[in-house]
């Protein structure tokens, strides 16, 4: 018997979640067999299979998540043969036994947690404002199982009658909904807003490029917002290069892909480079080393709707650039009133790392830049 355990993705990340099996016990694979699709923080990655053999156990259904180097498949194979390794890197084995609520839990077991539950019944009782406390587990070792929870919430009086259909967050909504909180939890954030006059621009003016280098040109005036900072250490990294996270709307959530070395890019690449990972989020072929290293990110939600936002920073970065739909308004010059066109803009920093000078001359370069 060989356990194979879950590999890591090629992201760094802690774990992912089990989207379909293509294979069930007692299946005979053969090596590089895809077995299982997964979906990490941005993308599914298909698993391939490192032994060929019978397969014994899998250990974890369908939206379960799986820690990486935690238990994954076991198999049945001939003795002596060695491990193969994958697309997805070297992939470690292990001849432990674990049990399969700790897997399906991503805990070690040499830990004991005071209420056992599965990611989803956890989500989901969290969502509810329901103590686990209160919950009959019913499944294997005394886990408690999303259906335990709405069998809970079901004997509770409901405070009024409502209709709907609860769903379980997975994949890219659970991640960023993970990502949002720690975010609300670690960091300091400040938001200033101001009006840019863009009434000067000629009209069909590319405003996301305008706003790249805009973005460009104030990270060069102003270091301090094109950093990453770590709270723990209370240590800050001020970067040469501008790499621009620039949050892309779908219907699996949002995607932030990066414009690596912003700065070295003519308007056209810039614009083909945004058109390019529109397309890739839309059919999810956007790669995962395309979504990590931003210092710095923009958020156009202007094209859909809205003036002024409050946009949150992903940490390690210390600052995000939100522009809001451009109108029609009464501005002065020399003194008389008239009708220009506007770009509202809202510029969220951490200020533990920035100082309001800073982001302010931030905010006034990236104004000035747009006009020039």
């Amino acid at each position: 018997m060989k356990i194979f355990n879950l590999p890591d993705l090629g992201e760094g990340l802690a774990e992912a979640e089990i989207r379909e099996w293509y294979v069930k016990a007692g299946d005979e694979v053969k090596v590089d067999q895809p077995l299982v699709s997964m979906e990490t923080a941005k993308a599914i990655v298909e698993v391939p299979s490192p032994y060929a053999g019978k397969i014994i156990t899998l250990h974890g259904e369908a939206n379960a998540i799986i820690k990486t180097g935690a238990p994954f498949i076991t198999f049945e194979t001939e003795d002596g043969v060695e491990d193969k390794g994958s697309v997805v890197g070297k992939l470690e084995t292990s001849e432990k036994k674990w049990d399969d609520s700790e897997v399906i839990m991503g805990s070690s077991p040499t830990k004991s947690p005071q209420m056992k539950a599965m990611p989803a019944a956890r989500v989901l009782a969290n969502q509810m404002n329901i103590d686990l406390s209160q919950v009959t587990p019913t499944g294997p070792g005394g886990l408690i199982t999303a259906d335990d929870v709405k069998q809970c919430m079901s004997h509770q009086a409901p405070t009024k009658s409502l209709t709907g259909e609860t769903e379980v967050l997975h994949g890219v909504r659970r991640v960023m909904a993970q990502m949002m909180a720690q975010s609300h939890r670690d960091v300091a954030a400040v938001t200033i807003v101001e009006d840019a006059d863009i009434s000067a621009l000629t009209a069909g003016t590319d405003l996301t490029v305008k706003l790249l280098q805009a973005i460009v040109a104030a990270a060069k005036a102003e270091p301090a917002l094109n950093a990453w900072f770590d709270g723990k250490t209370l240590e800050r990294k001020l970067f040469d290069e501008v790499n621009i996270g620039i949050a892309i709307d779908s219907p699996h959530g949002l995607f932030v892909p990066v414009i690596n070395q912003a700065e070295t890019l003519s308007m056209q690449a810039l614009r083909e480079c945004v058109n390019q990972y529109k397309l890739a989020v839309n059919d999810r072929s956007v790669a995962p080393a395309n979504l990590q290293g931003a210092t710095i990110s923009l958020s156009n939600f202007g094209t859909i709707a809205g003036r002024y936002a409050t946009p949150i920073i992903v940490p390690p970065a210390v600052a995000i650039l939100g522009c809001g739909r451009s109108r029609e308004a009464p501005v002065v010059r020399k003194g008389q009133l008239v009708v220009g066109k506007v770009m509202p803009l809202s510029l969220t920093f951490d200020h533990r790392a920035v100082t309001g000078g800073e982001a302010t001359r931030f905010l006034g370069v990236v104004i000035d830049t747009l006009l020039a």
